[in-house]
């Protein structure tokens, strides 16, 4: 079994965009209001004309 680097070799420059600032945390969920019915994102499906929509 090959031994894993775990150093970076000494030629290594971090790129300008790289940082080290932790990530942020995600906005909690909105629940906005549907006005068509019910939320596909809660049930799975879209309803058009009657018609469920499953993607």
């Amino acid at each position: 079994m090959t031994q894993r680097a775990t150093k970076r070799p000494a030629t290594f420059h971090k790129p300008a965009h790289w940082t080290t600032d932790p990530v942020p945390q995600p906005a909690p969920p909105s629940d906005e209001a549907d006005p068509d019915g019910l939320s596909p994102t809660r049930y799975g499906d879209w309803v058009k004309k009657g018609i469920a929509i499953d993607f």
